[in-house]
């Protein structure tokens, strides 16, 4: 997932995509308790997104309330 991909999104696009990955946080949780996790490394590519996702969103609200104090 690209950073640059994300600024380019809305907000609405951005928490849809926010909650699907929460989803495959807690979907790969689950098959690693129960050990059917092949790819141990998605654990880490979706909290990496889930991070840029929120540092996008942070961005996005600061600018915003930027906006709103300079006017």
């Amino acid at each position: 997932m690209n950073v640059q991909d994300l600024r380019n999104k809305s907000l609405d696009e951005l928490n849809t995509e926010l909650v699907a990955l929460r989803r495959e946080q807690f979907n790969l949780r689950m098959q690693q308790a129960n050990g059917e996790l092949n790819k141990h490394t998605e654990h880490r590519r979706v909290r990496k997104d889930i991070a840029r996702i929120k540092t996008v969103l942070s961005e996005q609200k600061r600018s915003a309330s930027d906006k709103k104090k300079g006017s």
